[in-house]
């Protein structure tokens, strides 16, 4: 009996575990709703009829297929906002477009697109649609979906994570919704369609997923924050939501470093980012799954970030959050950052409390620029270097006399060469020419960049030139 009773327990062990990783959507028909419509008709809806756009309109209608714009396009059309991206669902299977627009001689692009159910076209060398057809998913595992496809546009409606992102708007101005998100959107309210839980199961990106115009079907899951800090008038989540986000937050640890930088990034510099990762940090524990260290300041982050909400780059207010450098490192390696912001992070960190201490010593972060832009052996690049002194201003609350003051400072020119010590053989060739350029870098700084040419040359043959060689072979070197 014991026996059997632990294989009984391994037995309904296993099926959780599996269950939590497959999640099936019902084969049951869903109850019909009936939708809500509602009829718009301005200038930005107006401005989407091109020649092309109608002309494809016309295609579908000839073959009896229905098309629609759905999702983000149709909310930022209701919030009077010009959308950036259209996207469009219809009736059509891929087999069904494809044959229409071979027949039409309509060239297609990424035809890889086939296999989720979208085709995109370029209607007379001048424009492309990108159509999806109307998809139930089966099975989900958390980040991909199988599919079957459908022409029932409530069973399409009902697949979508957000209420204000499962709208459709037919060709003739008439919102179609099913799931009231057309109320969500005059309510500014972010909400899932459903259950908050089986949506954020299916795709775990959706609880980051918050802010963006892009949503790519089926792949949704830190949007839920995104949309909260574009969207909501009010700081308060639906407490039944943040439950959901808490209990499946396990369920983040398998989307990939690149997805969750691109959805952070536009989470904390956009609207409410200091409220929004609030949230994220202090009532849903996300930090170990975004590489944030434990213990946020979030006092530094929202003090910075309302001081400049518009001004400041994504890895500076990451590094608002950080207190050493080696939390760069470590948000690194679950992000997997560009050189130019993992650079930037480090040296907000490394330069932050010196910046502090000078905070109103021009002389400081003057020294910094020429540190930077004009000590020999220094990157080209000029703009991103000042870029970072700049962020770092910022990110410890520099007054904008101070910030216009580095943006608009011109570098001096150290009037001193390397071949200009070894043309007029006043250094041996060697490592010692590196030391005695430096020495007399450290000189025309301390003068306040007066010393001339003459006067600097002067001093290359002095006892006391410091072997930056030896300093050099003592430090272990920096991962």
């Amino acid at each position: 009996m014991k026996f059997r009773s632990q294989v009984s327990l391994i037995f309904s062990q296993t099926i959780r575990r599996y269950s939590s990783s497959k999640l099936k959507t019902p084969a049951y028909k869903m109850e019909s709703i009936e939708p809500r419509l509602l009829k718009i008709d301005n200038e930005d809806f107006r401005a989407l009829f091109t020649p092309q756009l109608l002309k494809l309109r016309d295609l579908f209608a000839k073959r009896n297929y229905e098309i629609r714009i759905a999702g983000g396009a149709v909310r930022d059309l209701l919030m009077n906002i010009h959308p950036a991206d259209v996207d469009f669902a219809s009736t059509a299977t891929p087999t069904q477009m494809k044959e229409m627009f071979e027949e039409e001689n309509i060239r297609m692009l990424h035809k890889r697109g086939e296999e989720h159910g979208t085709i995109t076209c370029r209607i007379d060398e001048a424009e492309n649609f990108e159509i999806t057809t109307l998809r139930i998913d089966v099975v989900c595992d958390g980040r991909r979906a199988e599919v079957k496809y459908t022409t029932d546009w409530q069973q399409d409606a009902n697949r979508r994570d957000l209420t204000i992102n499962s709208l459709f708007l037919d060709l003739h101005g008439n919102v179609v919704d099913y799931f009231g998100g057309i109320a969500d959107i005059e309510s500014r309210r972010v909400a899932f369609v459903g259950d908050a839980r089986q949506r954020i199961q299916e795709d775990y990106l959706r609880i980051l997923r918050y802010e963006s115009q892009q949503f790519l079907i089926g792949s949704n899951s830190f949007r839920y924050f995104r949309f909260f800090g574009r969207i909501s008038n009010t700081p308060e989540h639906e407490a039944d939501t943040i439950q959901a986000i808490i209990d499946n937050k396990d369920g983040m640890a398998g989307i990939s470093a690149e997805r969750i930088w691109t959805e952070l990034k536009k989470i904390v510099v956009g609207r409410m980012a200091d409220i929004v990762v609030k949230s994220m940090i202090e009532q849903c524990q996300l930090q170990k799954y975004l590489g944030l260290p434990e213990n946020c300041n979030l006092n530094r982050f929202q003090k910075v970030f309302t001081r400049f909400p518009k001004c400041v780059e994504p890895m500076t207010m990451i590094a608002c959050l950080c207190e050493e450098e080696e939390q760069i490192a470590l948000f690194h390696k679950i992000t997997k950052l560009s050189n130019d912001e993992r650079l930037l992070g480090e040296f907000i960190l490394r330069e932050r409390n010196a910046a502090i201490e000078n905070l109103d010593n021009n002389d400081w972060w003057i020294d910094r620029i020429v540190e930077l832009e004009v000590r020999p052996g220094h990157e080209n690049q000029l703009d991103r270097l000042r870029l970072r002194l700049v962020q770092l201003a910022r990110s410890v609350l520099a007054d904008e006399e101070r910030i216009q003051m580095i943006e608009k400072f011109v570098a001096p020119q150290f009037p001193i060469t390397a071949q200009d010590l070894i043309d007029l053989q006043k250094v041996r060739r060697g490592p010692h020419v590196r030391n005695v350029l430096f020495y007399l870098l450290d000189l025309w700084k301390a003068s306040r960049f007066t010393e001339t040419r003459e006067t600097l040359l002067e001093h290359a043959g002095d006892a006391d030139i410091p072997d930056l060689s030896k300093d050099k072979k003592s430090k272990s070197p920096k991962r």
